[in-house]
């Protein structure tokens, strides 16, 4: 069991509690958090110190300031990216049929946040939102892992566990090709019925996400995708990313 650090706790707890209402007294929080008045002052002082509180009067109390929506940055792009990209995923299955999926990085796996699998009449599995995908066989991992930086990269493998040299060697070879061809594929580690076809979300040097393409492997196999939807699907990632970059510039 993941031991758990009192203070670190007890900071949330005070956070949390002050999320609650617009402004707070101290007798609310020690009410609301169990937690001594004393141990409440000192966590407001030290999140006052922060810039994460502002006391506000001796009537009301102490409010959560605007630096806590950092807190959150994260989260709120991938509500953004979803955003972006709805409509021209939307527009790419009604035209094709094919499901689409939209995914981001999280804690080394890559993370489903979107899909058109319920509208396509060709999906063959559910929407999977939020369902963790491995990086390295996926091909929306290796679309990411491709075109991310290399700080960025290092950093992804380290969190994973690492790799041997012949992996390393292995991988590199893998995403060069996917550099090279501007689409990843799926590859599992036995045969499966149904294959993926990836692309990188970019601005710049950054990864903002990967999208991908799901049909029967006997539908197609990976040339043909490549080259009846290849460039369709970079050409989608890209208007992603122009929306997104609308939406949130720099």
């Amino acid at each position: 069991m993941t031991s758990v650090i009192e203070p670190v706790r007890r900071s949330f707890a005070v956070l949390e509690a002050l999320s609650h209402r617009r402004s707070s007294t101290v007798s609310v929080l020690v009410g609301e958090t169990g937690l001594p008045r004393p141990t409440v002052v000192r966590l407001l002082q030290t999140l006052i110190a922060l810039g994460y509180a502002a006391r506000v009067s001796r009537a009301q109390g102490y409010r959560l300031t605007d630096r806590v929506l950092g807190l959150a940055e994260s989260i709120r792009f991938i509500d953004h990216l979803v955003d972006a990209a709805m409509p021209h995923m939307r527009r790419f299955t009604e035209e094709h049929g094919w499901p689409l999926y939209l995914a981001t990085l999280s804690q080394g796996a890559i993370i489903i946040r979107h899909s058109t699998a319920p509208e396509s009449p060709m999906a063959f599995e559910g929407a999977g939102l939020n369902a963790r995908r491995p990086v390295l066989i996926s091909a929306l991992g290796r679309a990411w892992l491709a075109f991310c930086p290399e700080d960025e990269r290092r950093t992804i493998l380290r969190d994973i566990g690492g790799l041997s040299r012949r992996q390393e060697a292995a991988l590199d070879q893998v995403l060069e090709r996917v550099r090279r061809d501007g689409v990843a594929f799926t590859q599992p580690p036995r045969p499966t019925r149904l294959q993926g076809m990836a692309v990188a979300i970019r601005r710049g040097a950054r990864v903002l996400g990967s999208l991908s393409m799901r049909f029967p492997r006997s539908a197609m196999n990976e040339v043909e995708v490549a080259l009846r939807f290849g460039k369709r699907l970079q050409a989608l990632a890209r208007a992603i990313a122009t929306d997104v970059a609308r939406v949130r510039p720099g």
